[in-house]
């Protein structure tokens, strides 16, 4: 996840955590953890004390430190406020609780993908080029026998050893494996054995992916040299479709933030701010051109707000549609998988190769036709989202007017915007991650993590252990209404273009499973949090801007469509970063 404090940031200055303010502030401050309510009456007139916690340790059997318990304090007063949240939202009594998701599945086109490998690639293979092709384009090469896959290989190790001291995208280098791979995916090519469009193409997996035979740190100290004797199930369907894994890639400890046990995760556009996170190395690998892909993953903005930070797509698949197995568990019922790419079609071949037909929903089909057009399709947006004079907003209001100039028919939609949907995400993150990590709070472990602080995992994890039960259920029971309620704003359109972090969309989008795609729309240059401008010398440093599409429920083709259809009127998903370019 991104960093709690840096939506704090955000709702302090634009008085909701997800409304975008002035650009730079914006991303002088990225958003990545739930706004905070103002407290109930009741909670401000009789504030918890340290001693009521010292109570509460004695009834569940725990025990903190005192100061453990004055960093917790806020925590434990603020979220009174989100119970009377919770209460005055109680469900009827029919309402059953989210526990274990399975979205219902609407009535959705069925097919295959469509993406054409052209015949013919213009190009000269120079580094730069390789480096930032289309995965369609180096298909082409390889196929053609203009590239082979050692040679893409040895390009992307050579690119991940040289940039790494800078931006500190690598856990693990695979070398040995990665090679050996790549061998045996041009001998498949020269006796006619194709795997499909991804086959001897280079990628990199968020290091919460395992993979046999290497480390899988979860980015945390206590896990740093952790070896889990499998592949992820990602993993093995991609190795099936002939990608070749070479790098396990930074994440922000136990997927919070992009600080990591090895330091912290650098922006290739501006390598003095950090990469975001938690989906940290895939973001800024992908953006310098390290890797052609990557797979991230997303509890609450883990994929969003690093592909903001970096410029690249993202792709936040159905809850459910890719498989987690084999992926550290943060929270059960929010953690998604999904490709970080440098484009739509991208991540719509990533996604065809990833997904999970074996699942219930898996006979629903991928029909991606990248060359189908968005003439006369009918796309929502909330109005209210998209006004104010700042940068931010000017450009997602660049971005209607050339979704209008290819033909789309916008319409005015409503999307549940209540604050219900922050409090039963700060409820549900809490609680799970709280469990998911028991062991580590207790053992005392948590202390070995690199950050200590009120908006870090080790203090969350002790304040989760005070949600009561009955506010956690009722909270998923209206998750389970914000679940219909999402669904049916989708019931005249195909897709919903939404300011990346505009309103309550990122929290409500998360809990009830919505795909989402998130590309550049813009770049701004950078500024100091007052507002004036930098040095010369940084002045020529930008930071990029994002646009979001919301698809229905399983409908992952319509906003990669609709992505793509953008990416191919404008150059913003084309332009290259200072460091890797």
């Amino acid at each position: 996840m991104p960093s709690r404090r840096q939506f704090l940031a955000l709702g302090a200055a634009a008085g909701a955590a997800t409304v975008l303010p002035a650009p730079l502030a914006a991303h002088a401050a990225m958003p990545g953890a739930p706004p905070r309510a103002p407290l109930a009456p009741e909670a401000r007139r009789e504030d918890v004390t340290v001693e009521d916690i010292a109570h509460a340790e004695t009834v569940l059997g725990l025990s903190f430190r005192p100061e453990q318990r004055e960093l917790m304090l806020p925590d434990v007063n603020w979220r009174r406020g989100t119970y009377e949240t919770i209460r005055e939202n109680e469900p009827p009594n029919h309402v059953a609780p989210l526990l274990a998701p399975d979205f219902p599945a609407p009535p959705a086109p069925r097919g295959p993908m469509h993406v054409r490998i052209p015949e013919r690639v213009r190009m000269t293979p120079s580094e730069a080029d390789l480096a930032f092709a289309s995965l369609p384009e180096l298909a082409a090469l390889l196929r053609a026998r203009r590239v082979s896959s050692v040679e893409l290989t040895e390009l992307f190790l050579g690119r991940l050893k040289r940039y790494d001291p800078e931006l500190k995208v690598v856990i693990s280098l695979l070398e040995e494996r990665a090679m050996n791979t790549a061998r045996a995916r041009d001998a498949d090519l020269a006796r006619g054995l194709d795997r499909g469009p991804l086959h001897g193409i280079p990628y990199g997996a968020k290091d919460l992916l395992a993979a046999r035979g290497a480390r899988t740190t979860w980015g945390a100290e206590p896990y740093r040299e952790q070896v889990l004797d499998e592949d992820a199930a990602v993993v093995e369907l991609l190795e099936a479709s002939g990608a070749v894994l070479v790098a396990k890639l930074s994440l922000g400890a136990l997927a919070w933030g992009d600080v990591w046990f090895g330091g912290r995760t650098n922006s290739p556009w501006d390598t003095e701010e950090g990469s975001s996170g938690s989906s940290a190395g895939p973001g800024a690998a992908v953006a310098a051109g390290l890797v052609p892909f990557a797979i991230g993953s997303e509890t609450y903005g883990s994929i969003v707000s690093p592909s903001t930070r970096n410029g690249v797509t993202g792709h936040r698949p159905t809850f459910g549609r890719v498989s987690t197995r084999g992926a550290m568990a943060l929270c059960w019922s929010l953690d998604k998988l999904g490709p970080m790419t440098r484009s739509a079609e991208d991540a719509a071949l990533v996604f065809d190769a990833i997904r999970d037909v074996g699942t219930a929903r898996g006979d629903l089909g991928f029909p991606f036709d990248g060359a189908s057009g968005v003439q006369g399709m009918r796309v929502g947006y909330v109005p209210a989202l998209f006004e104010g004079d700042d940068a931010g907003a000017r450009a997602d209001r660049a971005t209607l007017d050339v979704l209008r100039g290819l033909g789309v028919d916008l319409v005015e939609v409503a999307l549940p915007d209540g604050p219900e949907a922050t409090a039963c995400m700060d409820m549900t993150v809490t609680a799970e991650a709280a469990a998911a990590f028991d062991g580590l709070t207790r053992s005392g472990e948590v202390d070995q993590l690199v950050r200590q602080e009120r908006f870090a995992w080790p203090n969350t994890f002790r304040h989760g252990r005070l949600i009561p039960a009955v506010e956690y259920i009722n909270a998923q029971r209206i998750r389970q209404r914000l679940v219909q309620e999402t669904e049916a704003a989708f019931g005249a359109v195909r897709a919903i273009v939404t300011p990346t972090f505009g309103g309550s969309q990122l929290a409500l989008t998360n809990l009830t499973g919505h795909p989402a795609v998130c590309i550049p729309n813009g770049f701004f240059p950078l500024e100091a949090e007052d507002g004036t401008p930098l040095a010369p010398e940084a002045a020529a440093r930008r930071t990029p801007h994002s646009i979001t599409f919301l698809g229905p429920l399983y409908g992952d083709h319509a906003p990669l469509v609709l992505a793509h259809a953008v990416q191919g009127a404008t150059d913003w998903s084309r332009q290259r970063p200072p460091v890797g370019a």
